[in-house]
């Protein structure tokens, strides 16, 4: 080997490198747990000082209270540095969330509201029917901005609407840009910009609201163009809470509000309106007592009706208790619908005096009560009426305000106290001043809720300075006092896909992939040692070296540690001596042939032996790996860097570290059979006829698509989430409970059918459901947490909601994981799949092409990777419904198929690369027989690598996790129906589709006729 002494250098220089970079991470683990270590002392003094029914504070805010002290002190020393916390966390390898614990979502910022903001919310017939259009003609992986241009072009045909017509963007907001000169496709260039500005400037607001959150090591980033942002908190653990703090908007306003007096007799009209003109009321009003009575005689109410005492009340009356000053009245929780319904009807509004037209009807904060004899919780809202005005605007709002902060009322209740800038400080004296003069209230509104609504009675407040109080706890004001100071949204956000996964699931999915990862490599040593004697040792040594790399790199690069990279990561185990294992079996073959140890080193290593075929098949692997990141998100990109940076750091380590013990021996005349003893002869002289039998392989595998196509049709594929949209909860019960009936009675609650299936142990559930899954808001999630809480709490005796739905540490039952898919980014994930899958095969097939400069080789690799996917396919459709775990069809699985076109490949590529070099001159014989031969050559190389693949597979199978056992199944179905096709697929198709003329010339060029 040339350059021998470089190579050494470069190895101890990544290697120090790598030491370097992982140093972080040790330093990093040990510091969280000394953090660990003081929060849970701390929680000990502080409970033992606390007085009754004082809060308590979570172990894990104590924790980041630890970590942020040590933000800017020095905590590690490497002589020439000195790093601070801060600096040690940045540069650790990050475990994702399945190994961490806590809360991810994607945050779709609502395009749709951008373009109405962008109008100044036109009325413009044309526009809001293309902005209706758009979400319905959306497809799978276009965005919704695109959407609306083609929406709108359709809608605008023929009616000379433009975009740059003055009641659609030609308007005075966008005067500077937009003018009706200008062609549609001048109007969408800026349109574009100005929705990507909304985009960045909702990024910043989420990011300054994070950092003020209170979790170490959040991340957030914009996923390219498509107006969506990832979200990750590790470690976080109040679902509801956090939802909330990332969908408020914070469009903060300050309103003048009617008194109850003021509206006059608006109420008992409208009540009376209600109960003699509305047709459809009167006949539910008049069908009320009856079906109270036969209820009643059943021992059953309906729970939209009102009782037979009061249904003579009238339909508002009997929903509502008048209130005084500023609240109209109070409204029961189940009534709020009805009585905004009434409220809403154009008859009713009609009947508010001319002078309050414009009154907006607005709710409060939830009241919360608990009845003290039945300790039930009830939910009350109030009601108000807000001062509206024709353009609809409140006299002063939420942009004026520089700092928030949250504190404590004068009754010392949480509350929040904010500083207005200077015009806002003078707008708000005159607002409060004209309250005081009016004896009037100003409602403090946030995201359309009123949040308290004070009168004036000190006189005009002066300095800009007000305060919200109201129904809070202490974390409420901390996280509305947070998006306050950060600012609001310029559009709603919503939640199209989350996932929240427990701290205990994050350990046990690290305690799994720990197992599967170490037994692996025990095993692969072991066989390397057991097959290839010292050869062997020394590739063992450049696996350990290869891991080195790994990590180091990924601490590097900042990459995030996820299970499936974990996977990726074991997957290298396999993968890195494949390169090892082709030279080993080039080399064994030159010395049978009769040269020296020295010589056979040289011939394995050079283009003309092995070099060439490794190249080959890595490059085909690293094709469908890249395009396995591109197409993936979040733990599948993670699999995919680790299965990246494993290839090229394994196939250094395969060619260069071996070697140079391999070299030394040959220096030092030391013997080197690449076997034992043993092994010496296992896989060697083949001569089997695979050609010879193509037949009987066509009609296996044309069997085999057939079933599958059939079961296609009857059984179809058990689709997750990831495809078809909803919500999955994995939930713990103290004991063991049957699927179907928990199936049953959450399909009862829910009014849809909510699968439950058993997942890993038999305490435990898989459950989906589809409920409300087009509802993005996060009144939403919370009602689907509650109703699964409703229908399943008396499976938890003594465990409250908060317990069920939120992960914390040592948590044993309840709710361990929770995602959610919304259907809008179903769509893109199954697109993105489909083109993945294609865009694979289509790739890799032309690189054959041009590698192999005849179209038969590359299709025949391609026949041979769609029997592959077929056969896959068709084993998840036949089996799905019997297996003891889950066979879904979700992005892991993609990348299991992925994963397996390219060892697919990898393998069919090691038979081309043999059938070249024979066909160059190096073998004599027919054309069959010359393709016999490189298949039966090459057999030790591909048994040996795909033994070794399964082996590592079945580990991760066995200890892997019940989470990534229908991904590793995948592979490994995939591994042995890929060494299978490679063998009696891909090479009959190649023989079968050469010209015969082109095997004629072949053999009278390169062959001596042996009839």
């Amino acid at each position: 080997m040339q350059n021998k002494g470089l190579v050494k250098f470069f190895a101890i220089l990544f290697a120090l490198v790598s030491i370097y970079q992982l140093s972080f991470t040790f330093v990093a683990n040990g510091i969280k747990k000394d953090a660990k270590a003081f929060a849970e002392q701390k929680l000990a003094e502080i409970k033992k000082k606390a007085a009754p029914g004082q809060p308590l504070p979570e172990v894990s805010e104590l924790e980041v209270q630890y970590l942020d002290s040590l933000k800017k002190v020095d905590v590690f020393s490497l002589g020439f540095a000195d790093y601070n916390y801060e600096d040690v966390s940045n540069k650790q390898i990050n475990k994702g969330l399945d190994l961490e614990g806590g809360i991810n979502v994607i945050l779709q910022i609502s395009v749709k509201d951008v373009l109405k903001g962008l109008s100044s919310d036109s009325k413009n017939a044309v526009f809001n029917k293309a902005l209706d259009n758009a979400a319905k003609i959306q497809q799978g992986n276009e965005s919704y901005l695109d959407a609306f241009f083609r929406a709108f072009d359709e809608a605008a045909a023929g009616t000379g609407t433009k975009l740059a017509s003055p009641d659609v963007f030609a308007n005075k907001n966008l005067s500077d840009e937009i003018n009706f000169k200008m062609s549609d496709d001048q109007v969408k260039k800026v349109i574009r910009r100005k929705v990507d500005e909304s985009v960045d400037s909702a990024f910043g607001v989420l990011r300054k609201r994070i950092d003020k959150f209170g979790v170490v090591q959040p991340n957030i980033a914009k996923l390219g163009q498509t107006g969506r942002i990832l979200v990750e908190l590790p470690g976080a653990k109040d679902v509801d809470r956090i939802k909330k703090l990332l969908q408020s908007t914070a469009q903060l306003e300050f309103w003048e509000t009617y008194r109850l007096e003021e509206m006059g007799t608006f109420f008992e009209t409208a009540n009376q309106a209600l109960r003699t003109s509305d047709v459809a009321a009167k006949t539910t009003e008049d069908k009320t007592v009856v079906n109270d009575s036969l209820k009643a005689m059943l021992g059953n109410k309906s729970k939209d009706s009102v009782s037979k005492n009061t249904a003579d009340l009238g339909p508002l009356k009997s929903r509502m208790t008048y209130g005084g000053g500023p609240v109209l009245g109070v409204v029961a929780a189940k009534d709020t619908a009805k009585v905004g319904e009434y409220l809403r009807r154009a008859d009713i509004r009609n009947l508010i005096p001319a002078d309050k037209r414009f009154a907006k009807f607005v709710w409060s904060k939830a009241n919360v009560s608990v009845d003290p004899k039945t300790k039930k919780e009830s939910q009350t809202f109030e009601l108000y009426a807000l001062k509206g005005n024709k353009d609809n605007v409140a006299p002063l709002s939420g942009g004026v305000i520089v700092d928030a902060r949250d504190t404590f009322d004068q009754l010392g209740k949480p509350a929040v106290s904010m500083q207005m800038n200077g015009q806002g400080a003078k707008t708000w004296e005159e607002l409060t001043g004209k309250a005081y003069t009016d004896k009037g209230f100003i409602a403090i509104v946030l995201d359309n809720v009123v949040y308290s609504a004070p009168g004036v009675s000190t006189g005009p407040i002066a300095g800009g300075r007000s305060e919200i109080s109201g129904n809070f706890d202490v974390a409420e004001t901390k996280d509305l006092a947070n998006v306050l100071r950060a600012g609001k949204l310029p559009a709603a956000a919503e939640i199209v896909q989350s996932e929240v996964v427990g701290p205990s699931l994050g350990q046990k999915a690290i305690d799994a992939g720990t197992t599967s990862s170490i037994v692996g490599l025990v095993l692969v040593c072991l066989w390397m040692m057991f097959y290839y004697g010292r050869a062997g040792l020394y590739a063992n040594i450049a696996l350990l070296v290869n891991l080195l790399f790994l990590f180091g790199i990924l601490a590097s690069l900042g990459a995030v540690l996820t299970l499936p990279g974990i996977a990726g990561i074991v997957l290298t185990l396999g993968t890195a001596v494949d390169a090892n294992i082709i030279i080993y079996e080039r080399a064994k073959e030159e010395l049978r042939d009769g040269k020296s140890l020295g010589e056979a080193v040289v011939t394995s290593y050079g283009w003309k032996g092995a070099m060439r075929s490794i190249i080959d098949a890595n490059v085909t692997h690293v094709l469908t790996g890249a395009i396995l990141y591109i197409f993936g998100t979040g733990p599948i990109q993670g699999f995919a860097t680790t299965l990246l940076i494993g290839i090229f750091t394994s196939l250094f380590t395969s060619i260069f570290i071996a070697r140079i013990f391999i070299d030394r021996d040959v220096a030092n005349n030391k013997p080197l059979a690449f076997t034992t003893n043993l092994t010496k002869n296992w896989f060697t002289g083949f001569n089997f006829d695979f050609i010879g039998i193509k037949k009987y392989s066509y009609i296996f595998s044309t069997l085999v698509v057939i079933v599958s196509c059939v079961s296609f049709y009857f059984n179809g594929l058990d689709e997750g989430v990831d495809f078809v949209g909803g919500r999955t909860f994995q939930i713990k019960f103290e004991k063991t409970v049957d699927a179907s009936v928990i199936s049953e009675e959450l399909t009862k609650e829910f009014g849809t059918t909510v699968e439950a299936k058993v997942f890993g142990d038999d305490d435990q559930l898989k459950i989906t459901t589809k409920y409300k899954i087009k509802e993005e808001s996060e009144n939403t999630d919370k009602e689907v947490n509650e109703k699964l809480y409703k229908a399943l709490s008396k499976y938890f005796p003594g465990t409250k909601y908060e317990q069920f739905i939120n992960t914390y540490d040592g948590k044993k039952v309840g709710v361990l994981q929770a995602s959610k898919v919304g259907a809008a980014i179903s769509a893109d994930i199954k697109t993105n799949s489909f083109w993945a899958v294609i865009g694979a095969m289509l790739i890799v097939g032309l690189y054959l092409v041009v590698s192999f400069r005849k179209w038969q080789y590359s299709l025949g690799a391609l026949a041979a990777v769609f029997h592959d996917v077929i056969f896959v396919l068709g084993v998840y459709s036949l089996g799905y419904k019997y297996a003891p775990f889950h066979m879904e069809m979700d992005q892991h699985f993609i990348a299991a198929i992925l994963t397996v076109i390219g060892y697919s490949m990898n393998d069919t590529v090691i038979v081309f690369d043999r059938i070249r070099e024979f066909l160059a001159g190096n073998r004599k014989g027919h054309f069959k027989d010359v393709v016999n031969a490189s298949i039966n050559t090459t057999l030790s190389r591909t048994l040996n690598t795909s033994l070794t693949m399964i082996l590592v597979l079945l580990i991760m199978f066995i200890f892997g996790g019940e989470s990534i056992r229908g991904f590793v199944f995948a592979m490994l179905i995939g591994i042995v129906i890929g060494t299978y096709s490679s063998l009696f697929i891909a090479t009959p198709v190649l023989v079968d589709t050469m010209k015969q003329s082109d095997i004629d010339d072949i053999e009278k060029r390169h062959f001596t006729d042996q009839e």
